[in-house]
């Protein structure tokens, strides 16, 4: 019968009714994971609009403008033509010409010339839907490539609203769900390497894409209550593959070790449950902590991922904890099926690993220097970590529509990206609210930091304009911020802010850009102080150490750090631009660091929590710190090293698309496992912990009502061979 005394903690009890209750457990994933998935595509998923987004006082002027009434605009789109004296005015007509006959487009404006006359840019708007806009943008396109042919002398090229969403959103959603199908190939590649065989490399893939569908059919739910943006989908994946995965290789590598040092098969699954199950739930509240620091940006597409990934973290310890048990009692040996010659190991020890550790801890105090120095090394750079927005230049280099965008605004500043002043007041016509344009518009010009062209918007209750103006710089660089400062601190407030009763706000690509900095500088300290909190609780409370717990933090943040350096030495000062495909900017993307911190530090407390129970394990079984160490790490080395690899390789696919955030995204993420699993757990750890000794576990009086945690492997006992038994039957 089943004594609770000897099946002790929440993963071991899950382990063994699922092996009780196998073909229940496994159906009932299925039915779970499907029946979510269906019943979600009845409630639908709630995609976040355009009124979701926005921030300070750029957001407060889109919903403005939003609720305002104005008429629905066509997708914007500009032509520019340039010829070392300027373009011919016939050419300038066959253009025009060229692209109204397509029928898809309104009327094209008058040309605009540039201060140099060299270039001419025509600007016109796309007919129907602008959301639907990039379907209808082909033949415009073709019309003006048909005019580049016919006058390669020139430079004639496109580029707007939907020629972007066409060349630039399709290709990167087509790549995106691509590099999606690719990654788990990949990641069963490597599995198969660490296991060898078929069996057991399938099972981690299996458990880890069920969970992460199961969890975007939860997420269709949650989206009622928090809208979903379109790429949260991706991070599921990517963090679900990862932790999924992560997971699995725990949980089957210590059954599978146990298995094969004699121990009866359902002994092994209670012992991998009691050590590795342990390990797992902790670790995913870990990261489940980690994310939910994203809820305190309050901007949507932080929650949206937030929820997304907590979800898929969720479902992916769900699944470790119910139906691997459950697989793993069904297979027994048959688990290690498939055995593939020269990869199929009989033991997990890895002597490479243990000749290495063994150099470690011969000068514990050495080692811990030398990895000290060169994670600050590495970090460095980040003492110089500049943010900025998204813009053009984040695009690639080699992109044609890149070029053409680039083009336009090097010959007409401030066009492709205008600040936009929204006024609102009881009326914004007549002669009063004229003169007001023409002060701010003759202040704005003077200032040298903004340009023509300059327009002017009024909706049909002439109670909101809009007035358009151009900004140096590109966008989203410092010459793009000094202007909006000017235009916020000296223009306005001389100007549109005196005009009767109104409320005047600035919104527009660098408008936005800072006010969502802004957003985020204050939330980051919230977040950081939440995430590092809270991690630091668990940890005391699973290992009772306070040493364990602050260097558990202490060795996550310098990962973090290091991942900072890393993207700053490759992204802001421009290294491998050639190899990755980008342009050097003056900052890395506004929300890549904290998105990489919560990222990180949850994907960094996998590894730890594991590597430090088996650590706890041996130490409770009466070894010396320095043994336990040794034991603790060079058993883990070999699931350690698999597990980083399947994540460096899923994140180092992000590094080819693109956009330079997804570039970002995908250095920062794969350098920092890599180092986490190397320098880290392999040297400043194992380093740190010998040198600590015994005060590792030091835990103050007044803490000593925290419950007591066992992480010891269960002793054989009459009433667990009963247990056996009765799973067995």
């Amino acid at each position: 019968m089943e004594s609770r005394d000897n099946v002790k903690g929440i993963a071991a009890r899950f382990a063994v009714w699922s092996a009780r209750h196998r073909a229940l457990a496994i159906i009932g994933w299925l039915v779970f994971v499907v029946g979510v998935t269906v019943l979600s595509g009845q409630a639908g998923m709630i995609e976040a609009g355009s009124k979701d987004f926005g921030n300070g006082e750029s957001g407060r002027a889109d919903r403005v403008v939003e609720q305002a009434g104005f008429p629905v605009q066509g997708a914007g789109e500009m032509i520019i033509i340039t010829a070392e004296k300027g373009p011919a005015p016939e050419v300038i007509r066959e253009v025009t010409e060229a692209v109204q006959a397509t029928g898809a487009t309104e009327p094209v404006a008058a040309p605009l010339t540039s201060e140099d006359g060299k270039s001419v840019l025509l600007t016109f708007t796309v007919r129907g839907d602008p959301e639907t806009a990039k379907d209808r943008i082909q033949p415009v396109l073709d019309a003006v490539a048909g005019v580049q042919r016919a006058h390669p002398e020139l430079y004639i090229a496109e580029a707007g609203d939907a020629s972007g969403d066409k060349l630039i959103g399709d290709e990167l959603d087509e790549r995106l769900n691509r590099l999606s199908m690719l990654s788990i190939p990949v990641t069963l590649g490597i599995l198969l390497v660490a296991f060898g065989a078929i069996v057991a490399a399938l099972l981690p893939v299996g458990l880890a894409v069920t969970a992460v569908v199961g969890a975007v059919g939860l997420l269709a739910y949650a989206s009622h209550l928090a809208p979903a943006v379109d790429t949260t989908m991706h991070v599921m994946l990517l963090v679900g593959l990862a932790v999924g995965v992560d997971y699995c290789l725990f949980y089957i590598r210590r059954e599978r070790d146990e298995r094969r040092a004699g121990v009866d098969p359902h002994r092994a699954l209670v012992i991998a449950a009691q050590t590795s199950g342990r390990s797992i739930w902790v670790s995913g509240l870990t990261v489940i902590v980690a994310m939910a620091g994203m809820f305190l940006t309050r901007d949507t597409t932080f929650v949206s991922f937030a929820v997304g990934t907590i979800l898929v973290v969720a479902t992916a310890v769900l699944g470790s904890l119910t139906v691997l048990p459950a697989l793993l009692s069904a297979l027994g040996d048959r688990v290690d099926l498939g055995r593939i010659p020269g990869l199929y190991r009989k033991r997990s020890g890895n002597r490479v690993w243990g000749a290495f550790l063994r150099l470690v801890l011969k000068r514990p105090l050495i080692s811990a220097v030398l990895a000290v120095i060169a994670l600050g090394a590495l970090a460095a750079p980040a003492l110089d970590l500049r943010t900025k927005g998204e813009g053009v230049e984040d695009l690639s280099p080699s992109a044609p529509i890149t070029q053409a965008f680039l083009a336009i605004q090097a010959a007409f500043p401030g066009g492709t990206g205008p600040a936009r002043v929204v006024v609102k007041a009881p009326a914004v016509t007549g002669t009063e609210w004229d003169a007001a344009v023409a002060e701010f518009k003759r202040q704005a010009l003077a200032t040298g930091r903004l340009h023509e062209p300059v327009t002017v918007e009024v909706n049909p209750a002439g109670t909101v304009a809009v007035v358009s103006v151009g900004l140096s710089g590109t966008g989203s660089d410092r010459a793009s911020e000094e202007a909006l400062a000017a235009l916020r601190g000296t223009v306005i407030p001389a100007t549109l802010a005196g005009y009767p009763d109104a409320w005047v706000g600035v919104t527009g690509d660098t408008a936005g850009s800072e006010d969502f900095n802004d957003q985020l500088a204050g939330s980051m300290p919230l977040v950081f102080g939440f995430v590092l909190g809270l991690a630091f609780l668990l940890l005391l409370v699973s290992f009772r150490s306070v040493v364990v717990a602050a260097t558990g933090v202490v060795l996550n943040l310098l990962s973090v750090a290091a991942a900072y350096g890393m993207l700053v030495f490759v992204f802001q000062y421009g290294h491998f631009e050639s190899l990755l495909d980008f342009r050097a900017a003056d900052g890395i993307t506004n929300w890549m660091p904290l998105f990489l911190f919560v990222i990180l530090f949850g994907l960094s407390m996998d590894y730890h929590v594991f590597v430090v129970s088996r650590i706890r394990e041996g130490h409770d079984r009466g070894l010396p710190t320095r043994q336990a160490v040794t034991e603790g790490i060079t058993a883990t080395a070999g699931v350690i090293t698999s597990a980083a690899a399947v994540m460096v390789a899923v994140f180092a696919l992000f590094a080819t698309l693109p956009l330079v955030s997804t570039k970002e995204l995908g250095v920062g993420l794969a350098a920092a496992v890599l180092l986490d699993a190397t320098i880290v757990r392999a040297v400043l750890l194992p380093a740190t912990m010998a040198l600590l000794g015994e005060r590792n576990w030091w835990l103050p009086r007044w803490l000593g009502w925290l419950p007591e945690v066992s992480h010891d492997v269960p002793a054989q006992t009459p009433q667990t061979r009963d247990l056996v038994t009765s799973v067995r039957s």
